[in-house]
């Protein structure tokens, strides 16, 4: 019998799932029973239900079963596995399972297919053409195309990608950085992980596109404390594309030098926010910084910085492969390209769905997620993580795009979404909003620092019933202070769960319901 290549996941999710015991499971059943078989640890699709997921490559294509747990190895090698043979956990072509099927990947098209830290592997699949084609022009013209492409911030702010870069290009000043935010730290949220962790090159390639744009020679990544498995992935990556010449002095053989520098977070929330990350990355107390300066003009250590998340600087090297026509043909309004949405909280079927901007919430959680997992009836969806609102159910179709959301009080974020049935409080989920808040600000500010505080003791009286009229006011005065008066997003936006709940499930906090 011909070797068989076998895919078993190597990301967090799976491995939490038993992925690395499935994998040992399958060498040691093989060899016992005189199988040749090599065993290839690939990123996680995004169907979390199903792993550990087992590959198997056949003339009909990659063939799927899970879940496949450790002990499951000798039936399904009895079934004839390693010939796509039939069992109770099989699951066909998995590039046909319908969660994959109605998805359009641009940023992840390689998360799941190859070995992430096969070099060859990911050239094979695209890799490193959009370098080569922004080393192959002036890198204002990269600028323009990342201009022209619509992309816009993929971590929360949405903001204009080009325009952060043109100010990068143009501003004074001989040393240039480009910063990757990969601090994921919103609840619900998993697709930076995913993406370090599944096809970390893509990251690579991204940033060094967005150096050879704006002039800068050195690279950081500031990755969340909390995923040691995506920071030895990237130290692979980065050692393996340096040594292939993709990363240093001369970068795919140019006259352009950019080297990446790995940075483990402090373990932090608010270092999620671009300028307490650089204080942070800068060995400081990662506190927010008064703006301005925008860190595009001062930002690491002073110096003209480019700062994006990762799923930012991943989109940007299908935009020079294929041109800015072609992302900006995807999406709703302004909102161009693609995100990867993640499903999470009490949902059936959790994981990531990427999809064109424009898509609604109720596909997502319906159609893609099942409803709950509990079987219960949805009564709470927050999107954008922790301080995104709740978003009531009269807009549950409102496309996702940024202005969309905006016109209705809420906010895409980072495309986190997190599901609630109806047994949830939204009494306590609200308390929790601002008890996170005060947990987590820097506490430069009074508004932030001292709102929150004042924000659990509110809530707390109107649930208990202490004068409810007003401590309802108070607490509505108390999240307008935040709103306008905090430094940054981390008081600004923690009222927005708050209000979000009261208005929605006013009976939740002892008030008369809504109608």
């Amino acid at each position: 019998m011909s070797r068989v290549t076998v895919y078993v996941p190597r990301d967090s999710a799976a491995l939490a799932l038993g992925a690395n015991e499935t994998a040992a499971a399958l060498v040691v059943e093989a060899a016992r029973r005189g199988l040749t078989l090599d065993v290839v640890r690939n990123g996680s699709r995004g169907l979390f239900w199903l792993e550990p997921l087992v590959e198997v490559v056949t003339p009909a294509g990659r063939l799927a079963y899970g879940p496949v747990q450790a002990a499951a190895v000798p039936a399904l090698l009895d079934a004839g596995l390693l010939k796509g043979g039939t069992h109770p956990l099989s699951l066909g072509v998995i590039d046909e399972h319908p969660y994959l099927a109605r998805q359009r990947r641009e940023v992840f098209r390689r998360v799941g297919l190859t070995d992430p830290l096969s070099l060859a592997d990911y050239q094979a699949h695209g890799g490193w053409a959009g370098l080569e084609a922004a080393l192959a022009q002036d890198g204002a013209a990269v600028v323009e195309q990342v201009l022209a492409s619509g992309l816009r911030g993929r971590g929360g702010a949405a903001f204009p990608a080009g325009i952060k870069w043109r100010t990068v290009r143009g501003a004074p000043g001989a040393v240039k950085h480009i910063v990757c935010n990969a601090d994921e730290g919103d609840s619900g949220t998993f697709s930076d992980r995913m993406l370090m962790e599944g096809d970390p090159y893509a990251l690579l390639e991204g940033m060094a596109i967005a150096g050879v744009a704006v002039g800068a020679q050195d690279g950081w990544i500031y990755v969340r404390s909390e995923y040691p498995d995506a920071l030895a992935t990237l130290q692979e990556a980065v050692a393996r594309a340096t040594a292939a010449g993709w990363l240093g002095d001369h970068i795919a053989g140019s006259a352009h030098r950019f080297h990446v520098h790995l940075r483990q977070a402090a373990g932090s929330y608010v270092c999620g926010e671009e300028t307490a990350l650089l204080e942070s990355l800068e060995g400081k107390r990662g506190i927010v910084r008064a703006k301005p300066p925008l860190p595009a003009i001062a930002g690491l250590f002073g110096q003209p910085t480019l700062v994006h998340n990762v799923i930012t600087l991943a989109s940007v090297p299908p935009v020079l492969a294929q041109g800015a026509e072609a992302h900006a043909a995807l999406g709703s309004g302004r909102s161009r390209g693609t995100l990867p949405f993640q499903l999470a909280g009490n949902i059936r079927f959790g994981g990531l769905v990427e999809l064109p901007f424009g898509h609604t919430l109720r596909e997502l959680v319906f159609e893609f997620g099942g409803g709950t997992r509990s079987g219960r009836p949805v009564k709470a969806i927050q999107v954008g993580g922790p301080l995104g609102s709740y978003v009531a159910e009269k807009d549950w179709d409102v496309p996702l795009d940024y202005e969309a959301y905006t016109a209705i009080g809420a906010t895409v974020g980072h495309g986190g979404i997190v599901v609630h049935d109806d047994t949830a409080r939204m009494d306590r989920l609200a308390r929790y909003a601002m008890a996170f808040c005060a947990a987590e600000s820097c506490g430069k500010c009074t508004p932030c620092r001292i709102g929150s505080t004042r924000g659990v003791e509110v809530i707390d009286r109107l649930v208990a019933g202490d004068d409810r009229p007003k401590q309802l006011q108070l607490l509505k005065d108390l999240c307008d202070t935040m709103t306008h008066g905090s430094l940054c997003a981390m008081g600004g936006m923690t009222p927005n769960p708050v209000l979000s709940a009261l208005a929605q499930h006013p009976e939740d906090f002892g008030l008369p319901a809504a109608g």
